[in-house]
């Protein structure tokens, strides 16, 4: 699976958020037209801040229907109609396969909070 999902990544993913991860320049500042550039998915930025749930929502739905904002202009396109829930897993697999192991123990832990709350 993760073999898989670093082959889609790089063919989907890469031109944008970095063949290493590192995403564009300047990620957290808006450019010329408003909108986030492309942040990195490795341990420097904050997609490990966020549970499994949210990142599949992200990428299946695109951030402004995932974040409930229909106006939000961003970059980031929904992938739900070219990637499978499977690809998508996969790549994220790959992603996390890619974070330090104290990275991974966090994203663990917001994982199993994540669930916790959602049992509630």
């Amino acid at each position: 699976m993760v073999q898989r999902g670093a082959q889609i990544y790089q063919a989907q993913c890469a031109s944008c958020h970095g063949a290493n991860l590192e995403g564009q320049a300047n990620w957290r500042e808006r450019g010329a037209d408003g909108r986030l550039p492309a942040p990195p998915h490795d341990e420097t930025g904050h997609t490990w801040h966020h549970p499994d749930e949210v990142l599949i929502r992200l990428t299946q739905e695109g951030v402004a229907k995932a974040a409930g904002l229909p106006d939000y202009a961003s970059n980031m396109p929904a992938f739900g109609d070219s990637l499978s829930d499977a690809d998508t897993v996969a790549v994220l697999s790959w992603i996390k396969s890619r974070w330090p192991s104290d990275i991974q123990a966090h994203h663990n832990e917001i994982n199993r909070q994540a669930n916790q709350a959602s049992l509630r």
